[in-house]
């Protein structure tokens, strides 16, 4: 199953284990059944302490296995192959069941292990999903680390009727006890904040209770990022509050255009920026979102959602920016149901099918690209007279066979019953009404920054975005911001960074021209 190079570098990563492995296969004659025992007779092979034993007769999915201890039955389990991007949660789940310490803090640890209530969780992954993993490994920790927490990755493509049966549309979409829990991106804070309210209203009054900062960045995406390093390295109090760090970044699945990294993933860059931030003496306080700017002569607050509240000299915001919304009929009802903006993510699931892509930029055509080799057709619907890509993505898409493309088309309703079968487009030109019947809906039409939360108290231009100068100085002193939520002209990642690192410096110099001593006057 594995080639001599990947069945090297497990045996490599299985010499971290310490403890004995049992893995209990579920198996019947069907062909995954036979791809998945060839699969774990190699990771069997990887390592002395690997224990796989067989089974047919159980009331398991087929095919599945499950990672445990000897004589435990709770660890995680994976039915379909884990392979793509969930080899990684295959590997992590061995090593952690073989007594590798997983990299959590203690304290998020013993929340885990202190849950009060049996959890059976089901997680619906794709194996081109990019942001599948980090629900899957998040989940499977929980599994090893709390006997009342059982979990299962289930893959899409292989239980297919399954996918049906519960209208699942998107992933990772996660069932609690049988119930919908979750879709979308979640990170262990998150899944336990869910769960464990009474750890949230901690984690307020721990945040309430912190000394005033000297630099206070809020958002932690490659702008905070950066920000929280520069900040950090000039050796002032730097604290980062962020809703999730690495923000848009984990939504992008490749990076090949940040200088001096030939290719990368989101999720991956992500947890780079944040193992570097962590390098410093930061305060990174996660799953915080900003409720209010409140400033002040001496002292600026930062008001969050959670009802705790933060002080600092000086603010930088760098909150980002998120999915634009075409706000017709049928898009806010079935989101997740067809409604989606990840084709990476969610493509697979519409596999053979008709969809389309609304969105005629560089984003828009590169899903109708991706999606044209997956689903059985694409329609591409554009507002503009005009498809406003790149020529060499134009020239790519006229290529494909099984794509349609509309100009001068404005969508204006979404339609479906539990889930989408159709979408309505007028001809501007004639001012027809046209209806696309299709399964899915992929909207790419660019992004809208975050900064709700600052209306009335900084400036801000009619799309939305902080007005800054030269040095990321808002129109109110001290408050600097970086990135995609402000107006520079180009949002990529590369320029969040240094932008990110821009602004933390205008902030230090703003410190030492307010800290500096009055000049007594002379007689």
């Amino acid at each position: 199953m594995l080639d001599a190079s990947t069945k090297a570098q497990l045996k490599s990563y299985l010499e971290r284990a310490t403890q004995p492995i049992e893995i209990v296969a579920s198996l019947d004659d069907s062909k995954a059944s036979g791809e998945m025992l060839s699969l774990l007779k190699d990771v069997a092979e990887a390592s002395p302490l690997v224990k796989l034993t067989e089974s047919r007769d159980d009331n398991h999915r087929k095919p599945s296995f499950s990672v445990n201890r000897p004589s435990e039955n709770h660890g995680p389990r994976f039915a379909g192959l884990p392979m793509g991007h969930e080899f990684t949660s295959l590997i992590l789940a061995l090593l952690q069941v073989g007594g590798y310490p997983p990299k959590v803090e203690q304290a998020v640890l013993d929340q885990i292990r202190a849950l009060d209530g049996d959890f059976e969780f089901e997680i619906y992954v794709s194996l081109t999903c990019h942001n599948c993993p980090d629900v899957v490994q998040a989940l499977n920790l929980m599994a090893i680390q709390n006997p009342r927490i059982r979990t299962t990755m289930i893959e899409g493509g292989t239980f297919q009727d399954e996918v049906k049966e519960r209208q699942v549309m998107a992933v990772p979409t996660v069932f609690l006890n049988g119930t919908e829990f979750g879709q979308g991106r979640m990170s262990l804070e998150e899944i336990l904040a869910k769960i464990d309210t009474s750890g949230v209203e901690r984690e307020a009054k721990k945040i309430a209770a912190k000394d005033p900062f000297d630099v206070l960045i809020v958002g932690g995406g490659p702008a905070g990022a950066a920000a929280a390093v520069y900040a950090a390295r000039k050796g002032i109090r730097t604290g980062v509050a962020s809703e999730r760090f690495g923000g848009q970044v984990l939504d992008t699945l490749g990076i090949e255009n940040f200088i001096s990294i030939k290719e990368t993933e989101g999720p991956k860059f992500a947890h780079a920026l944040e193992e570097h931030v962590r390098d410093y003496d930061v305060d990174i306080m996660n799953l915080q979102r900003a409720k209010a700017l409140v400033p002040g002569k001496d002292l600026i607050e930062v008001q969050l959602e959670s009802g705790a509240s933060l002080k600092s000299k000086s603010i930088i915001i760098s909150t980002g920016a998120r999915w634009r919304n075409i706000n017709v009929p049928g898009e806010h009802e079935f989101k997740n149901k067809g409604v989606a903006y990840c084709p990476h993510c969610d493509g697979p699931l519409f596999k053979g099918k008709r969809v389309a892509v609304i969105g005629g930029g560089n984003s828009g055509v590169e899903a109708a690209i991706d999606l044209a080799g997956i689903v059985g057709h694409v329609t591409l619907i554009e507002f503009d007279t005009a498809l406003r890509a790149d020529a060499v993505l134009q020239r790519k898409l006229k290529s494909l066979k099984n794509v349609d493309v509309f100009t001068n088309a404005q969508t204006t309703e979404i339609t479906g019953d539990q889930k989408v079968n159709g979408l309505v487009y007028k001809d501007c030109a004639t001012g027809e009404l046209k209806k696309v019947e299709l399964e899915g809906v992929f909207i790419q039409i660019g992004l809208v920054p975050n900064t709700d939360w600052l209306k009335g108290v900084v400036e801000l231009t009619k799309h939305g975005e902080i007005v800054v100068d030269a040095r990321g100085q808002t129109s109110v002193p001290g408050v600097f911001a970086a990135g995609d939520v402000t107006t520079v002209p180009f949002k990529q990642i590369i320029i969040a960074a240094g932008d990110g690192a821009k602004a933390a410096l205008g902030a230090f110099d703003h410190l030492i021209r307010t800290s500096a001593p009055v000049e007594q006057a002379t007689v």
